[in-house]
């Protein structure tokens, strides 16, 4: 496994009309580095979100999908997401603050 720093392992947010929903129950969905762990993935969203408190953390793997272009067939590279769940005395996440 290769060594991810903190700063590597969340790549963007997701901004689905899912994802927006769970941010009142402080629930945020992030796509992460495919190599990343859960503890890894509690670690940077606090180093890199002053004031948040991670609860818990869920992840899915999401495989590549097939496509075809002519008689040409590949995949799509393969994802990960998380789900992170904040603590109820927690600051909210700026990110999504704006949208």
């Amino acid at each position: 496994m290769a060594d991810i720093k903190y700063y590597d392992v969340i790549l963007r947010p997701v901004i689905t009309e899912k994802s927006m929903a769970g941010m009142g129950e402080k629930k945020y969905t992030f796509l992460v580095h495919t190599e990343a762990n859960k503890s890894q993935i509690k670690e940077a969203v606090e180093k890199m979100f002053e004031g948040a408190k991670v609860k818990k953390v869920n992840t899915i793997n999401v495989s590549g999908k097939t496509k075809r272009r002519g008689l040409t067939y590949g995949k799509t590279a393969k994802t990960k997401k998380a789900i992170v769940w904040l603590t109820e005395d927690s600051k909210d996440i700026e990110i999504f603050s704006g949208l």
